[in-house]
């Protein structure tokens, strides 16, 4: 598909639906490498804003960055 005016919501949900799926499984798979012993901490976070009354934080590791190209090219392939 291509982006347009019709086409922006789809390719938004995709692209943030990547990076939590990526985010997570990043997150999965640190913890499974550390009950194999190996110690890899790649996070950065978190990374937000506050209003006062409303707060957003994401803690961003690889896995987002992945997901969000996914997410893309899921998008590119329908």
């Amino acid at each position: 598909m291509k982006i347009g005016a019709k086409t922006l919501s789809s390719f938004l949900l995709l692209c943030t639906l990547g990076m939590i799926v990526g985010g997570l499984a990043w997150a999965v798979l640190e913890r499974v490498a550390g009950l194999a012993g190996l110690a890899i901490d790649l996070s950065v976070g978190p990374v937000g804003f506050d209003l006062e009354v409303f707060a957003l934080s994401v803690t961003v590791n690889p896995g987002t960055f992945l997901g969000l190209v996914a997410g893309a090219l899921l998008f590119r392939a329908l």
